[in-house]
């Protein structure tokens, strides 16, 4: 993997973590230019890049996510963020949700649950902070997470982080049944149409939050 990362500490943090979880970390950039850069010359089949990277720490970061995004699409990308950067975040969002995660700084603190989204992405999987959800379904305009009662909308968060039934019951301690009720009642308020499992129900979500590609 390469990673793209100004911070010294967290950067240094980072590697000795995914090194100690079996991940090879071939390379990593301090800004966008040099990640860009080691990801042509190393062709990883995993990126990790902060959203905010010099010289003007803004949008940087995110940028690269895109253009890696766009030139080599069979790389997992995972970006990390300090805060929720909308429009970016449904920008990466908008061509294909597999092997993509969007997570906020504070979830690397939690070692399982970033190394747990790390492994979802470099499988195909997807990755989603709920606090991002929150704002891409804010930002589309009104409210509708309304109509949701607090239980679907913790369904909804797991759900579009990729999580399958088993897992959200798991978490949520209800059972299986449950959560497929709950799935059901979320579709049926959001006006979507259930799919199966894993990426056709975050492009149902995605396209709900108007990130994901329209229905065929």
């Amino acid at each position: 993997m390469v990673i793209g990362e100004d911070s010294v500490l967290l950067l240094a943090g980072l590697v000795k973590l995914l090194e100690s979880a079996g991940f090879e970390v071939a390379a990593t950039a301090a800004d966008a230019s040099a990640l860009l850069a080691a990801v042509e010359a190393q062709l990883p089949d995993l990126v990790i890049a902060d959203v905010r990277m010099p010289p003007t720490h803004t949008d940087e970061g995110i940028r690269a996510a895109l253009a890696i995004r766009g030139q080599w699409p069979d790389i997992a990308i995972l970006v990390l963020s300090q805060y929720v950067e909308e429009r970016y975040a449904a920008d990466l969002l908008s061509a294909n949700t597999s092997s993509v995660g969007y997570l906020l700084k504070d979830r690397v603190a939690d070692v399982t649950e970033f190394l747990d989204a790390l492994r979802r992405v470099a499988a195909g999987g997807t990755a989603l902070d709920p606090e991002v959800v929150a704002q891409l379904l804010v930002r589309r305009g009104g409210d509708p997470l309304a109509t949701l009662t607090q239980r679907e909308r913790d369904v909804l968060a797991l759900m579009a982080e990729g999580r399958s039934n088993t897992e959200i019951a798991g978490s949520l301690v209800i059972t299986d049944s449950a959560v497929s009720k709950h799935i059901n009642s979320i579709f049926a308020k959001l006006g979507l149409y259930p799919g199966d499992t894993g990426h056709r129900r975050v492009l149902a979500v995605l396209r709900y939050l108007g990130a994901g590609p329209a229905p065929g």
